[in-house]
């Protein structure tokens, strides 16, 4: 067993301090290149600008080291890793901007790939044909930093650009895209920047942007409506064709523009929502809430009447069709044409006696009552009746037209229904094919086998009077015509000798020393001895009337 230690009889310890020594000098140079590499790299971070992360959708076109980040063609950024996100659903790529461009990396701030893109409404991005695509940037307003930023699956149409944004709510696309012209008096001053699906899922919602200063256009009342193509507008008016250029003809637009019934307002503010009509027609078309209703029934087809069709009242425009349809008679069960219009003719009345107010009488127009009765003094008074007539024979497109029918039965309208009746009358066509129906009837009762048979017997008879005629004028040709030659030369002759005795007058007559020649002057100086003679007689006649009863002597006598 050994034996126990004391402990006092252990040995103590003594700290001897160190001796200090001397840096050797060959550590002076690793130190001052330490301090060298340390101050570099804190002048080279406080350069630097920040890192920022882009999610894309899709990488197309982005490579790290290359890819550039632009922003009005100016550098302000690289790529510098691409990469998946964690689910692998989207890209991540991370960015270095230097630091002259810190102050634009904000919260609002947009990134989106550039890239080539060729389309009806134009062409953009052909610098990336040679470069590659890059990532186009838009600054924010926003005064906070951020480096984790969403990328545009789109880039947007309008950037940095003045104007105001508008809403316009439409039951389809159509032909409209992003980037679609929209025009004001065919003068392109904006286009659509987006578009969505309506919350209800039953139209689409547009988001237009009207560039400075057109956008102070643009009220409260201003209509706009679909440009897209040829806007073909068929109606009883015949056939229209507008648009608005050759781009909205190949890539679709949209319009605006005040209708002509509404003062100029104030400007609307930006996000105003409008609707989109179809076509100008429409969008300028004046709201007709006022205008008294009726209806009339019809007995004949309805095809090519449509909602929207004039009303005209003596060839001028006094209403519209409101809603075209059937409905059953209760009295006979029928199922007839209903037609429901919006009729004012009492408007008319109104613009041509502007004048009646002066002299302190009312309008029909005053009010609702004498509108109606307006219309009844006109119906039963003065035979006013509805017709439907066509309005384009191309088109076969109807309206409805009221005119006076002196020949109509009497009617009688009940003003106290909530949409009163008003008589009509069968239309022009109806009339022509009741009419043409009439003459086939009769054709139908004429005996036409009869009045058949009688003709070919006619014809029978009348092909052996040709045959007759034929062969007298066969006999004709052999009798008489050697008989008429025989004829014709005699007739020669006789002239011959006519001519012969004609040359032998001329010869005993005419010549100067013709015996027939000097009889005639014979002839003559004794007409004029004779007439000499008469004279005399006339003058002593003229002298002595008496001498006709006592003589020449007893007249001279008398005479002395």
């Amino acid at each position: 067993m050994p034996e126990p230690i004391d402990p006092e009889q252990l040995p103590e310890a003594t700290v001897v301090p160190p001796k200090r020594g001397r840096i050797s000098v060959i550590w002076i140079i690793p130190i001052l290149a330490a301090l060298v590499a340390i101050g570099i790299g804190v002048q080279r971070y406080l350069r630097e600008g920040p890192t920022i992360t882009i999610i894309f959708a899709a990488a197309e076109g982005i490579e790290a080291g290359k890819t550039m980040i632009k922003y009005k063609d100016v550098t302000i950024g690289r790529v510098t890793a691409v990469q998946l996100t964690d689910h692998f659903a989207k890209v991540q790529v991370t960015a270095k901007i230097p630091k002259h461009a810190e102050g634009l990396m904000v919260q609002d701030a947009k990134f989106w790939v550039v890239r080539q893109s060729i389309s009806l409404s134009g062409v953009s991005g052909l610098s990336t044909l040679l470069s590659g695509n890059y990532i186009g940037f838009e600054p924010g307003v926003s005064d906070r930093g951020e480096s984790l930023f969403t990328g545009l699956d789109v880039a947007p149409v309008i950037t940095e650009q003045q104007g105001r944004e508008f809403l316009l709510n439409a039951s389809d696309l159509g032909s409209l895209e992003i980037g679609s012209p929209i025009y004001y008096r065919r003068i392109p001053v904006g286009q659509i920047i987006a578009y969505e699906l309506t919350a209800d899922g039953k139209g689409i919602q547009l988001r237009a942007f009207i560039n400075a200063p057109y956008d102070k256009q643009v009220s409260a009342a201003t209509r706009f409506w679909n440009a897209s193509g040829i806007d073909v507008s068929v109606g009883a008016d015949g056939v229209n064709v507008r648009t608005q250029s050759i781009v909205a003809l190949l890539a679709g637009g949209v319009a605006f523009d005040l209708p002509p019934f509404v003062a100029a307002g104030a400007p609307a503010p930006a996000e105003t929502v409008f609707t989109v009509f179809g076509s100008r027609e429409a969008a300028m078309k004046a709201p007709d809430l006022a205008a008294p209703r009726y209806v009339l029934y019809f007995d004949e087809s309805l095809r090519g009447l449509s909602v929207g069709a004039p009303v005209t009242f003596l060839g001028l425009p006094a209403g519209e069709v409101t809603g075209v349809g059937l409905a059953i008679d209760p009295k006979t069960a029928n199922v007839r044409p209903r037609v429901e219009i919006a009729f004012a003719p009492e408007r008319l009345v109104a613009q041509s006696t502007a004048n009646a107010d002066s002299r302190g009488t009312s309008t029909p127009a005053s009010d609702d009552e004498k509108r109606r009765a307006f219309v009844r003094r006109l119906v039963e008074q003065r035979g006013l009746r509805a017709q439907l007539r066509s309005g384009s024979l191309l088109t076969g497109q109807l309206y409805v037209a009221f005119e006076y029918q002196p020949s109509a039965p009497k009617a009688k309208i009940d003003l106290s229904q909530d949409v009163p009746e008003l008589p009509v009358v069968p239309g022009t066509l109806v009339v022509l094919e009741a009419k043409l129906t009439t003459v086939l009837d009769k054709i139908d009762k004429l005996p036409l086998e009869a009045i058949g048979n009688g003709l070919k017997k006619d014809l029978e008879e009348l092909e052996l009077t040709l045959k007759g005629a034929t062969k007298l004028l066969t006999d004709a040709d052999v009798v008489l015509v050697p008989q008429l030659k025989t004829g014709l030369d005699d007739v020669r002759r006789t002239l011959a000798s006519v001519e012969r005795a004609m040359n032998s007058a001329d010869a005993t007559i005419l010549g100067a020393d013709a015996p027939a020649q000097q009889d005639l002057r014979n002839a003559l100086q004794e007409f004029a001895r004779a007439a000499r003679s008469l004279r005399v007689l006339a003058e002593q006649l003229e002298r002595q009337p008496s001498s006709v009863i006592r003589g020449k002597t007893d007249a001279m006598r008398g005479g002395k």
